[in-house]
């Protein structure tokens, strides 16, 4: 596992927007080996810690508290990037992101400060929400306990689904007290009584660490415990629209990189079919068709999603001054990022598959991992399926149902 940074000795000058050529440099270093570790399943540490070192997770930090002060809309375009790049990097990350936005961007208190200290010098948080055994539909109260021992909470549970934590520094842990409210806290991924398991096994993002958590006796500081309210974290309306998004913008990542891919196998082909039209591929009038028809789902998947970051930084905006458009402005994002879902799930699978029409039978080949395309983004769509997307879409137009408010909308 790897070590956790110190926060007693972390960077708290600004971090300044990446410049586009520190930005390209770091990305292109993270691309580097991306599919043969993927094959191999070599996981990314080294690539995490990259990421730390530039400050990455502290984007959308104000720049008064060591952030970039980046918007949604920036920060999504870094993440479609950064999924081209490695996708199963950029899904590592969407939990820290999602965590920052929430409790950490705009603390309310010293404990919440002291998170976001941390994330300006570089730390990153996981997250360890999930439970196999949840009972019924819409439920959201944790089989996981925060039980009171002296001062202090004593956690225990187990959680799935822990994707990015191995890589954390912190891990934020939704849990209940015995009368069954519930809460999260943001502690140290090294604390005694905490385990880390990799035992994820999905077809796709192989590398993202989705495995099991186990909480045993974790001693939790009150004041490191956030109870849910109307008004902060998982009691804001539609406050899982951007984690939803942040999924959305790594499947339009993919699409890119199914687009470069496909450009470099249609260059580097000696030969084509018996039937070409054209005996050079590249000259290939089929195959550039099939290039411009990757190419504008992938542009039209990443258009969408940056629509919707845009509309998602007007309602956060919105509740951040306390307006009274808010929860109206946070429908309207849910509604794009819905959309925004359907367009780019269906562009990336077909792209995942489209790569194989340019390049034949041979491209079929394990050492080529071309299919890593298509199962990385089944895997990510597979989160929330489109048809319940699909169906709220239409049940709003229609009879102007709103849109669910919880739930990853």
């Amino acid at each position: 596992m790897n070590k956790p940074l110190s926060t007693k000795a972390l960077a708290t000058e600004p971090t300044v927007p990446l410049s586009t050529s520190t930005l390209d440099a770091l990305l292109a270093e993270i691309a580097e080996g991306e599919s043969e570790r993927e094959r191999e399943r070599t996981l990314p540490h080294r690539q995490i810690a990259l990421i730390k070192q530039a400050r990455l997770g502290a984007l959308r930090l104000p720049v008064a508290a060591g952030g970039a002060g980046s918007s949604i809309r920036e920060l999504f375009q870094i993440i479609i990037r950064l999924a081209e790049a490695d996708a199963n990097v950029a899904h590592i990350l969407r939990n820290h992101f999602s965590v920052v936005e929430r409790l950490v961007r705009n603390p309310r208190d010293n404990q919440a400060g002291e998170w976001q200290t941390a994330v300006a010098g570089g730390a990153i948080i996981g997250l360890a929400t999930t439970e196999l055994d949840s009972p019924q539909v819409g439920n959201i109260t944790p089989n996981t306990t925060f039980t009171p021992d002296g001062d202090d909470y004593l956690l225990n549970g187990t959680k799935y689904y822990s994707t990015g934590t191995l890589y954390s520094d912190l891990v934020l842990v939704r849990a209940a007290d015995p009368s069954g409210r519930p809460g999260a806290s943001i502690i140290p991924v090294n604390r005694d009584g905490i385990e880390l398991i990799d035992d994820w096994d999905g077809m796709g993002q192989r590398l993202t660490a989705t495995g099991t958590t186990h909480f045993r006796n974790v001693r939790v500081k009150r004041q490191e415990i956030v109870f849910d309210a109307p008004d902060i974290g998982y009691g804001v309306p539609y406050s899982n629209t951007f984690a939803q998004l942040f999924l959305t913008a790594a499947v339009a990542g993919i699409s890119r990189a199914a687009l470069r891919d496909a450009i470099a196998l249609v260059r580097s082909r000696k030969r084509t079919f018996y039937y070409a039209p054209h005996e050079r591929p590249t000259e290939d009038p089929l195959l550039q068709e099939t290039i411009g028809k990757i190419a504008s789902a992938a542009h039209a998947a990443e258009t969408v999603v940056l629509v919707a970051a845009e509309a998602l930084d007007a309602a956060t905006e919105a509740f951040d001054a306390g307006r009274g458009d808010a929860e109206e402005l946070a429908h309207r994002a849910a509604l794009l990022s819905a959309q925004a879902k359907i367009v780019a799930d269906d562009a990336a699978i077909r792209n995942g598959g489209h790569i194989f029409d340019v390049g034949g039978a041979s491209s079929t080949k394990k050492a080529t991992n071309f299919d890593r395309h298509w199962r990385n983004a089944r895997t990510l769509s597979s989160h929330n399926p489109v048809s319940y997307k699909e169906r709220a879409i239409g049940q709003y137009l229609i009879n102007g149902t709103p849109l669910p408010a919880k739930g990853f909308f």
